[in-house]
């Protein structure tokens, strides 16, 4: 990782871009999912969680494209590693951009637009977690897809920049994880507490 360092101008304005967006996207959906759930400002502004649901989900989708575009133009401004510019790097980048979009695909296959898209901090819940592919293969394959995404355009572009932005895009899911799991556990539990109680 320190030799990384060493090819990538951190200062450089497009890098500084790309690692703020990368922080931004996980940090505004958070906020606005606990905002949503505790005050249901949203669904009163547009009279229904699901319109409000479907407002916040493509604000989320041009957030998430714009990330990607920020991404790319730091991998353009900064150069390649020749290291990385090898037949193996490049056919194992292309493995890793498949199977990410096979897990991102998927996941959004298996929850839909609302369960993808923060419908249980609307009160719209599924009737039990989703268990099939690919939430049977490993936990959060969404998060765990997209980075694999980015890792592989990384290594599409042998740019050591892209490396060390997907580094970042790890830490900030892992981060999300954390926050995310346990906040979902609990609205679920509440409601099976209450479905007991009637």
């Amino acid at each position: 990782m320190a030799g990384l360092l060493f090819n990538v101008e951190l200062t450089n304005p497009s890098f500084v871009i790309a690692v703020l967006c990368i922080i931004f996207n996980p940090l505004f959906w958070n906020v606005v999912a606990r905002w949503e759930h505790r005050t249901r400002c949203i669904t009163r502004l547009f009279g229904s969680p699901f319109v409000g649901c479907y407002f916040v989900g493509a604000l989320l989708i041009f957030l998430a494209i714009f990330r990607s575009h920020c991404f790319t133009e730091a991998m353009k401004s900064q150069p390649h590693l020749e290291a990385l510019e090898t037949p193996t790097a490049y056919y194992l980048g292309m493995i890793l951009v498949g199977a990410g979009f096979v897990l991102v695909t998927s996941s959004f296959l298996a929850l839909g637009f609302v369960g993808t898209y923060l419908g249980d901090y609307f009160g719209i819940l599924m009737e039990k977690k989703v268990t099939g592919f690919p939430f049977n293969v490993m936990e959060n394959p969404m998060y765990w897809g997209s980075t694999a995404n980015y890792l592989g355009w990384a290594l599409l572009n042998a740019s050591p920049t892209g490396l060390i932005l997907t580094a970042i895009v790890a830490f900030t899911y892992k981060v999300a994880i954390m926050l995310e799991g346990p906040f979902t556990e609990k609205i679920y539990q509440n409601k099976e507490d209450s479905r007991k109680r009637k």
